[in-house]
């Protein structure tokens, strides 16, 4: 046991020393929060390029009514016929003509002619706009009087706040969508680090084997020594990083809630209450007979922290970490062992990397549908295991299944582990033949 407490701590050490350790520790919740935010961010900014868009309108039905946007805008040429407009475009200052066949009623079908490909903003504003359009004059079909003030009043925008009591009856604000992003984020970081982590044994344990290390070092300790003190050493790492990343996780999330959401202090309920009564002294609600506030989309994300069980979480995702980690470290040490260089790890790796890449696609399915039989039973079986039920844990299964699901996974981590040390101990001192399937399973059966 000392001589895998001194291999532990040189893995450990080595590695925690690396600039490259420190500077991903402190770059890595910004990287994650970057990687979530940024594509939202991104996909919010508008195309500030003003396009004025030709209108010939077959039927007359559109004419200056399609809605205008800060950088959209809709001219009707009179007189100008679709053949003259496309002859002289290149200098007519227009981005796009938009054609309206007078059939379109029947054919559901405009034309939108440009020398470039238009953006989707624009496409879908005018499909969008031309389409209400017609569905108004269905409707006006129908003689239906004040229609516009029916259709203006029918307008509604619920927000639905989900509220769970506590048995002190304490409320605490529940959120599907924070559910489902804490489970696919938790399966996420559990895939990467299984990768992350799991590879640099497999090139440790080939880095030492090639430079003939590993030679010196078994005839001071027993293989199964090396292989285990090279496995726990490097999840240590692992564990720190991820242990700091959290720290500074929950001190950013802390800091921001206090200084852009001080309401949060209060109750869901009172903040409800409070939300009306400041809609009633800023609207004239009897002009709007069925208006309401708009959401506060990440006010109430944040609320909703407040009924995240982080104690579960956090020691569900060390557990199933550490578990998936030792379990596909494991393999990975086979594969280091069976090989002299990391180009011949290929025909190895598919068997143990199938699993979770089969994982990844479950969870999909799992935040659709946590209790669905193919999440229960992709929950039990321990190669996908840790990513699939670490996305349940947030939509809280039944305590059993949680206790099943850990205990096969401990069944066959000792057995992987058994297995990887028969394999490890020929392996590691193999050099010049390329291993196969065939030779692996001789050397697992070799006795000691």
């Amino acid at each position: 046991m000392h001589k895998i407490i001194l291999i532990i701590q040189r893995e450990y050490l080595t590695r925690v020393r690396k600039k490259s350790f420190l500077i991903m520790t402190v770059l890595g919740p910004v990287l994650f929060a970057a990687f979530m935010v940024l594509p939202a961010w991104f996909a919010t900014m508008e195309d500030t390029e003003v396009r004025t868009i030709a209108v010939v309108d077959s039927t007359n039905i559109f004419y200056k009514v399609l809605p205008e946007t800060q950088y959209i805008k809709f001219d009707y040429p009179e007189g100008t016929s679709l053949k003259e407009l496309q002859d002289n475009f290149e200098f007519s200052g227009y981005s796009a003509i938009l054609f309206i066949p007078h059939n379109i009623l029947a054919s559901n079908t405009t034309i939108l002619y440009s020398s470039k490909q238009p953006s989707m903003t624009v496409t879908m504003h005018i499909k969008n706009a031309i389409e209400k359009e017609i569905e108004n004059e269905k409707l006006k079909a129908n003689n239906i009087e004040n229609l516009d003030k029916i259709l203006e009043s029918i307008k509604t925008n619920i927000n639905l706040r989900s509220i769970t009591w506590s048995e002190d009856g304490k409320e605490k604000e529940s959120n599907t969508g924070l559910a489902m992003g804490i489970g696919y984020g938790s399966g996420m970081l559990i895939y990467f680090f299984i990768f992350l982590f799991g590879s640099q044994v497999m090139r440790g344990v080939i880095e030492e084997k090639t430079n003939r290390i590993v030679e010196v070092i078994v005839s001071s300790v027993k293989p199964f020594q090396l292989m285990m003190g090279k496995i726990i050493g490097v999840g240590l790492v692992g564990l720190t990083q991820f242990v700091l990343w959290i720290l500074l996780t929950v001190v950013f999330i802390g800091g921001v809630q206090k200084v852009l959401f001080p309401e949060l202090s209060k109750t869901p309920t009172e903040q409800v209450f409070s939300q009306e009564i400041m809609n009633s002294q800023q609207l004239d609600t009897s002009a709007l007979p069925f208006a309401e506030p708009e959401p506060q989309i990440l006010e109430e994300i944040f609320a909703s922290l407040g009924d995240v069980n982080f104690i579960l979480i956090l020691g569900m995702f060390l557990f199933f970490f550490i578990g998936g980690y030792l379990l596909y470290a494991s393999f990975f040490a086979i594969i280091g062992s069976a090989v002299d260089n990391e180009a011949d790890t290929q025909q190895f790796m598919l068997p143990v990397t199938l699993p979770l890449i089969i994982a990844i696609f479950v969870m999909i399915n799992t935040i659709n549908n946590p209790e669905g039989s193919l999440a229960f039973w992709f929950s039990m079986i321990p190669l996908t295991s840790p990513v699939v039920m670490m996305v349940r844990i947030p939509f809280h299964p039944a305590a059993w299944e949680i206790a099943l699901s850990a205990a096969i996974l401990i069944l066959t981590f000792i057995g992987s582990t058994w297995m990887a040390g028969k394999i490890y101990r020929t392996g590691i001192l193999m050099y010049g033949k390329k291993a196969s399937y065939k030779e692996l399973w001789k050397w697992l059966r070799y006795k000691n």
